[in-house]
């Protein structure tokens, strides 16, 4: 497998961090940062248990804060690559983080890993989703110029829900025959290319 963490100057400070914490509280650290993973835009903290956090591992706020995107990171890596355990606690040590550390984190994600990558699979990159669709087909027979035309032309309704505001838009879209078959071979290579990599 490849390397999953690089050796960036901030992951150095980091991990310099993360092996200066109390043992006893980094587990409980991992634990809240684990619950809130699959959350795009959830702190795993609010201000005010930074704050407290801040006193109880003896960091300021800055170095609080890389702490907690820096086991994040290492987190939401682990669940990009479906690491297994042993991986995980290989790569980690290459980046000096001390052995009880390592086995803090890889505790965590040996125990929350299945649910973890599940909820990450449901969540969507975009923020608005397809709900539902209608349609109906139309068929014009005349026109104003014209007494015998065939045209026939699909509508569809599509609902989509923002799932930033839980707000449902209903977006109308009219296809003549040669528009609609074209929309379908795109459905069809999109299809696919989802079934390739499923």
């Amino acid at each position: 497998m490849a390397s999953m963490f690089q050796a960036t100057s901030s992951i150095v400070r980091a991990v310099e961090l993360i092996n200066g914490l109390d043992i006893a509280r980094f587990p409980l650290l991992l634990s809240r940062i684990i619950q809130k993973l699959h959350l795009k835009d959830d702190r795993a903290f609010s201000e005010e248990e930074e704050e407290k956090l801040q006193s109880a591992l003896g960091v300021d706020g800055t170095s609080l804060e890389l702490i907690v995107n820096t086991c994040e990171f290492f987190l939401q890596q682990a669940a990009y690559h479906t690491a297994k355990p042993a991986i995980l606690a290989q790569q980690l040590s290459q980046l000096k983080i001390e052995e009880e550390k390592v086995k803090s984190i890889v505790d965590v994600w040996s125990n929350s890993a299945r649910g973890v990558v599940e909820k990450l699979r449901q969540g969507s990159i975009a923020p608005k989703r397809l709900e539902d669709i209608n349609w109906r087909l139309n068929l014009q027979m005349a026109q104003a110029t014209k007494s015998k035309v065939k045209k026939p032309n699909a509508m569809f309704q599509f609902g989509i829900r923002d799932e930033t505001t839980g707000t449902k838009e209903n977006v109308r879209v009219e296809f003549t025959h040669d528009q609609l078959y074209a929309f379908y071979n795109q459905l069809e290579t999109i299809q696919s290319q989802i079934d390739s990599l499923s």
